[in-house]
């Protein structure tokens, strides 16, 4: 690599070489953190609007208590609340829409995520019109579900249950007049365009679970020991109760995700490929190059793999150069897009303004080691090559 007396050419090649693994370096470093840096965002926007841990299960209103509190004692358990989940549809100006709909208590709900910090307008306090003395039911919209639905804060609308309710003239779906309180943006497409948001009381009558609960939402300590305390959890409870982590809930979201990750660290690697074929041609032009002091120093005793590991050496030593380079360069990349709004993105479709940035040690680390093995790697040929070389064919023809 710093021989003094190196054909141009094979001193061009070089530089190729450096410079393809740095690039392939930086390019793969830095799109590993900011592919990181969307899944942080993502994963906080769900775990913001959502729990650790949900126990899915019907409970009437003294068992669901009892269960919170047993909850609650575990070592993993931060805080648990009530919740209860039900579909529903929605009707508004001759407009329908299939929703899910969540009953909570906002005061529970703020020991369990920051939903009740999301709201954009209104509150979870009732709306009261001029001259009523009752007025409706509260429920909070995602901003996205009101707005594809035309709804404002202080309208009334419907929700239509599944279940149906008997009377003397037969069966009719049960329906409930909602007054939309306030509207909530948690940054997550899915949950503001289809989830709706009452009282844990009024949500439980609409459902006709009789006051009761079908799910208990849980904070954990420590985000890591999810499925140690879900463990633990479904230990506690007795049969005909589920117990899913975020991880499990989003499973498809999360599982896409990763394989999202897996295929752009393939397709970028493969700069780090090519760039290493021009460390292999490098090699063999110098093994050219050096035939005569190769041959010299067979004579002299050097062993053949002596010969190779010289080669080897200075593949590795090329392939250093690179990475340190690439590595220098991702940094500098990554500050820049993380200092400065350079990519500015459309907040109502990404709810970012900038491009996040979470350079993770074990990106970095596995960019590192299978940059060395492919420049290990390209460099084996050309160390056999010369090291097969015959002393006296050397000398005759070098």
């Amino acid at each position: 690599m710093f021989a003094k007396k190196k054909g141009v050419f094979a001193l061009i090649t070089t530089i190729i070489g450096i410079a393809g693994v740095s690039v392939g370096v930086a390019a793969l470093i830095t799109t590993l953190a900011v592919m990181t840096g969307f899944q942080s965002e993502i994963k906080e926007k769900l775990i913001g609007a959502q729990s650790h841990v949900l126990v899915f299960g019907y409970m009437p209103e003294d068992i669901y208590k009892e269960k919170l509190a047993a909850i609650e004692k575990l070592p993993l358990v931060a805080a648990a609340a009530p919740e209860v989940y039900g579909q529903a549809i929605m009707t508004f100006q001759g407009r329908s829409n299939g929703i899910m709909l969540r009953g909570l208590n906002p005061d529970d709900e703020k020991k369990i995520n920051n939903l009740m910090t999301s709201f954009t307008e209104g509150s979870f306090e009732p709306v009261v019109k001029k001259g009523e003395d009752t007025p409706p039911a509260q429920i909070v919209l995602g901003e996205e579900l009101a707005n594809n639905m035309g709804v404002n804060v202080g309208d009334d609308l419907i929700l239509v249950s599944p279940s149906s309710i008997t009377t003397s003239a037969g069966m009719f779906p049960k329906m409930k007049k909602f007054r939309v309180s306030g509207l909530i943006k948690t940054g997550y497409y899915e949950f503001d365009n289809t989830i709706a948001y009452t009282t844990l009381a009024w949500a439980s009558d609409f459902l006709g679970l009789k006051k009761g609960a079908n799910s208990i939402a849980i904070k954990l300590k420590n985000i890591d020991d999810a499925d140690k305390a879900a463990s633990q959890i479904s230990a506690l409870l007795n049969y005909g109760y589920t117990v899913r982590t975020f991880a499990q809930l989003n499973s498809t979201f999360y599982a896409a995700l990763k394989l999202e990750k897996a295929v752009m660290f393939i397709i970028l690697f493969l700069i780090i490929l090519v760039a290493s074929l021009n460390i292999a041609s490098n090699l063999i032009l110098l093994g050219t190059e050096k035939l005569r002091d190769i041959g010299i120093m067979r004579s002299m005793g050097a062993s053949p793999l002596r010969i190779s590991r010289i080669f080897i050496w200075e593949g590795l030593m090329i392939g250093t150069a690179g990475i340190i380079c690439g590595l220098l360069l991702a940094f500098l990349l990554c500050w820049i897009i993380a200092t400065f709004n350079i990519v500015q993105l459309p907040g109502d479709i990404y709810y970012l303004t900038k491009v996040p940035v979470d350079m993770q040690l074990s990106d970095v680390l596995s960019v590192v080691i299978g940059s060395y093995i492919v420049c290990f790697a390209a460099a084996i040929y050309p160390a056999l090559r010369a090291s097969r070389v015959s002393p006296t064919d050397a000398i005759r023809y070098g």
